[in-house]
């Protein structure tokens, strides 16, 4: 392992996650950078873990997904595992999905039939009851070794701190357009009704529990229709 090429490889690799424009977009550089990176990996997917239900955020190609939907389907395997021991482990090494496996005996030989020879994954975050992992995948057995390990584990530390950043990002643009929209929509009631600031804000804030429906999407409604939607 070339490691001074590979910490070059790293640096741009962070550079290039952090000038991605979106979370999903971010997602899918990590799973790409994945298979440029660290020897033997053939496909890379990440997956986010919300009690028993798998969803995909990003993969490089069909074994990744298969892999993640075999997981939830046999709900078990190691990404479930690592779910469920906040305290555990944090990353994972198959050596041979061939080879009997005591610990994930319906995963492993189900995984082996879907062309995985060897498999890792790395914790990306872990919040509330979200799970996220970085899942490396190939399609021989024992080409993940400790060396392609310590290369798995460099890699999704630099991207867990670039997803968390994209994450945070996308949060707090979501929260400026909440209360752009929600200010232009009390300027409306505001105008309209000839209220103060403080009422047209429990105006919105009581119709929103009333119906059941986020201020935010009750905000949008009162600056398409120029008033609070009418109800039946």
């Amino acid at each position: 392992m070339d490691w001074q090429r590979f910490a070059q490889q790293i640096a741009a690799m962070a550079h290039d996650l952090l000038e991605q424009e979106s979370v999903a977009g971010t997602l899918d550089r990590i799973a790409a950078s994945a298979t440029e990176l660290v020897d033997g990996c053939d496909a890379a997917g990440i997956l986010i873990l919300r009690g028993d239900a798998v969803h995909t955020l990003a993969v490089t190609g069909p074994m990744a997904e298969e892999s993640h939907r075999l997981q939830e389907r046999l709900k078990e395997g190691p990404c479930f595992d690592a779910a469920r021991r906040r305290d555990g482990e944090r990353v994972f090494r198959l050596v041979d999905m061939t080879a009997l496996q005591q610990r994930w005996p319906a995963f492993a030989p189900s995984a082996a039939e879907l062309g995985i020879g060897s498999m890792m994954g790395f914790l990306l975050f872990a919040d509330d009851e979200n799970f996220g992992a970085l899942n490396l995948y190939s399609r021989l057995p024992g080409r993940f070794t400790e060396t392609s390990e310590t290369a798995g584990w460099v890699l999704a530390s630099h991207a867990a701190v670039a997803l968390s950043s994209a994450r945070n990002h996308a949060q707090l643009t979501e929260a400026v357009a909440t209360r752009h929209v929600i200010g232009e929509a009390m300027g409306i009631l505001m105008a309209r009704h000839r209220i103060a600031e403080n009422d047209a804000f429990n105006v919105l804030r009581r119709y929103s529990q009333d119906h059941n429906v986020k201020l935010r999407g009750v905000a949008r409604q009162v600056t398409e229709l120029g008033t609070l939607p009418r109800t039946n």
